[in-house]
Order: C-alpha cells, then structure tokens, then sequence
C-alpha cells in the first residue's frame, strides 16, 4: 500500500513538474510574439526584458513572495511576510494518508507557481514595449513579481478574503491574467501611446510588426504551453477521475483557442474587408485566456463558442482603445503644449512664441510659404502684426542675423546685397522644418 502511495505522489509530483515546464516554454512564445511584433531596432531590448523578467520572477518569488501568497492566514486581506519556502514534504507525511496528506512534492507546487508569476510579468512586457525603458520596467518586475502578484494571489489561491467569499478560478484566468493585465493598462495610460502610433491630426498609424512569422510562432509556441497552464492546475493525474479531467482541460483549451482564432479572422474580414494575421494571433490567446478561468466544465463546443466570444471582444476592444488611446493622446499633447508655451493661465505673448520661431527665420521660405493672400495663415500673421516675409517677421520680433555691413558682402535687412535685391540675404533653401512653422504660426496667442 505505501509503494502504491509513493507510485502515486511521484506520478503527481512528475506530472507538476512537466506542466511547469511547458508554462515556462511560454515565455519563449512571449519573446517571440513582442520580438515579431515590435520594430526590428527594438527587438534587441525586448527579448533583454524577457528574458530578465523571468530571471527576477523566479528569484524574487522564491526570496519572498510564495512565502506572501501561501503563508498567510485564511480570509485575510493583508497577507504574512516572510522568506522562502519553507521545507519539503516529509516520506511520513506522504505516507500518512488521510485528506491532509500531500500527493505531490512541496517544490513542484512552487515550481509550477513560480512560471505562473513570470506569465503575468510578460503581460506587463508586451503591453508597454517601445514605451519604457528597460531598467525602469526592471525595477516594476521587482515590485510585481515579489508583492503585487502575491498579494493578489493570496487572496484567491492562498485563502484570502476572495476566497472566502467563494471566489473561483480554475487555472488563473483572473488572478493571473487579469492581474497582468490591470499592471500593463495602468503602465500605458501613464506611458502613452508608441511614438508613431497617432498623427498630428489624431489618425490612426498602424505599426506593422518587423517579423510576421516570429509572431506566429510565439503564438503557437504560447498555445502548446497553455495546455500545460491549464492542465497542470488541475494538480493531479494518478487517479481516474483526475486524468479524465485533465484531457477534457487539453481537449476544451484547444478548441477555445481555434475558436478564437477563427470568430477574429471573420470579423476582421467583415470590419476591415481584409484577413489580418495579427488580430488571428489575438484571436487565439483571447480564445486561450477566455477558456482559462474554467476549461473543465464545458464540453468541447461550449469551449469552442467560449473562444469565439474571446476572439470576438479582442477585437473590438483593439479598435476600440486605439481610439480612446488616440483621445488620451492628445489630451495630453495639448496639456504638453500648454505647460511646454504658456504661464500658469497657460497664455503666452507674442515675444514668447517668438523665441520659438526665431531658430527657424533664416531656413525657411517665407516668400514662397506666405505668397499666396488666399491662404489662412496670411490672416493669421496679420493678427498677429506679423509681415509675411523674412523682414517683416524680424522686424516684427527685432530679431536681424544677416551679416553686417563689410561682413561676407552682406548687409543689414533693408541694404540690398549679392543674391537677393532688397532684403540682403541669398535666396532661401526648402527649409526642413517648414510644416512645423506652419504649426507654429497656426498656434500664436493673438
């Protein structure tokens, strides 16, 4: 009877510990997905965050935060500190039988729990990559891989409060997804969008990912590794019961992923009248994460219509925070503006913009930008007491740097000189800048 115990913990035991690894093989799918995704300059420091994170994942959850999450008492909100994590299973505890006794290894619990916490920080990777830099998103994986997760997951797997209250979740659709996820939109909406991503007139630019076929092979690289996220939370296989479980948890996590899949690819199709690979990607790990806080209890094609509305929503929810993103975006470029050009009222004088115009006089061409009387920007100068030509606008901000007379053949603004009867100065290149004094000119407070 004990060797059949023994059989049984070390099958249990076994199995734990291979679902840790295909979790911890989704970080590789996690690499691959943001490397294909972002632009190519920045592939480099992506797969450099990637693969810290999971470094400081694993080592700050074992110094402290699977001590926080598992080591607290029951219905608590704020959870115990402490290091490590604690000892092993002894062979009499194993041995003793009962509803108490363990049926797998200590450290294989921590094992699985410890990829967990690195899936939720990838999370955070992904949302806010080409936005932050990489020893600030360090130091935040400290924080969120030692604290935040822990404290979240204690509540809920640990015997928290949420527990308490009957709170449910089979594989970590919400404690670790969602808490992933709420980390990443607080990061953005204090990072803002991509540089890029919005005009200046509020459109949309898409970002094309630099390597397409990288990021499908994260995506199927996170869909094999998903059967161990969720097959291995159900925490046992040496019985009859548990391995029936464990194929309807493989067989319903696939079917929600193609069905993610497919509901992403129509409706793309239908909204944009074309198929678009990235939102089939996304279709398969909203299908995936939608399936996660329960694939045991529906059947096959429940899970399949599961997926659907996952695939469905996500990509809904891309046009749609495009655009509120776009809003915030510029929101804030308008209070940038006014803390960049205005006092405290946020109003400035004409002597003020003009600073801002005065790098730009020499370089750009006034005559040509400002010949046509039609144009509103001529109003606009006038306004503003502003002569459209080169003179004129120097007069105007008692700015001259032609050279003086004697100086190089040239001579103050007003004595003709070699290349440009009457004003004094050479007949003025295309300016690089020429759009952005238009912006400027658009802008001046009178």
């Amino acid at each position: 009877m004990n060797e059949l115990t023994e059989l049984s913990y070390a099958l249990d035991t076994f199995y734990f510990l291979i679902c840790g690894v295909l979790v911890m093989w989704m970080a590789a799918g996690f690499s691959m997905l943001e490397a294909g995704m972002v632009r190519s300059k920045n592939t480099a420091e992506i797969l450099t965050k990637n693969i810290a994170l999971f470094a400081i994942a694993c080592t700050m959850y074992l110094l402290v935060g699977y001590y926080i999450m598992y080591s607290s008492g029951e219905g608590g909100f704020l959870p115990s500190l402490g290091f490590l994590i604690g000892a092993e299973n002894s062979v009499d505890a194993v041995l003793a039988g009962g509803e108490d006794a363990p049926y797998y290894s200590m450290r294989s619990d921590f094992f699985f729990q410890v990829v967990f916490v690195a899936t939720a920080m990838s999370i955070v990777s992904g949302a806010v990559a080409e936005r932050m830099k990489l020893w600030a998103f360090l130091a935040f994986a400290v924080v969120m891989t030692a604290f935040i997760y822990p404290v979240s997951g204690y509540w809920t797997w640990g015997g928290g409060w949420l527990d308490g209250v009957g709170y449910s979740d089979y594989a970590g659709s919400g404690i670790v997804h969602m808490a992933g996820a709420a980390a990443a939109l607080a990061g953005v909406l204090v990072l803002g969008p991509r540089k890029g991503k919005y005009g200046k007139d509020g459109s949309i630019h898409a970002i094309p990912g630099a390597n397409m076929p990288l990021a499908t092979l994260g995506t199927f690289i996170l869909w094999m590794g998903w059967f161990g996220f969720n097959g291995g939370s159900e925490l046992k296989m040496s019985d009859a019961v548990s391995a029936n479980n464990v194929a309807q948890v493989f067989v319903n996590t696939n079917a929600a992923a193609a069905g993610g899949v497919i509901a992403a690819l129509v409706l793309a199709k239908l909204w944009f009248r074309k198929a678009d690979l990235t939102m089939a990607l996304n279709g398969a790990l909203a299908g995936l994460v939608a399936i996660t806080a329960d694939p045991l209890s529906p059947s096959a094609l429940g899970a399949s219509v599961i997926g659907a509305i996952g695939g469905l929503i996500v990509v809904a929810a891309i046009v749609t925070l495009d655009k509120l993103t776009r809003e915030l975006a510029d929101n804030a470029e308008l209070y940038e503006m006014s803390k960049e050009e205005g006092d405290e009222a946020g109003l400035l004088t004409i002597e003020a913009e003009a600073d801002k115009l005065r790098p730009l006089i020499e370089e750009l061409e006034f005559r040509r930008m400002f010949s046509n009387p039609a144009d509103p920007l001529m109003a606009r100068l006038e306004a503003c007491g502003l002569d459209a030509s080169i003179d004129g606008i120097g007069n105007v901000l008692g700015r001259h740097r032609g050279p003086g007379p004697g100086k190089g053949g040239g001579s103050r603004a007003g004595a003709p000189g070699p290349g440009d009867p009457g004003t004094g100065r050479p007949e003025p290149g295309p300016g690089p800048r020429q759009a952005g004094l238009r912006r400027m000119v658009r802008r001046l407070p009178c």
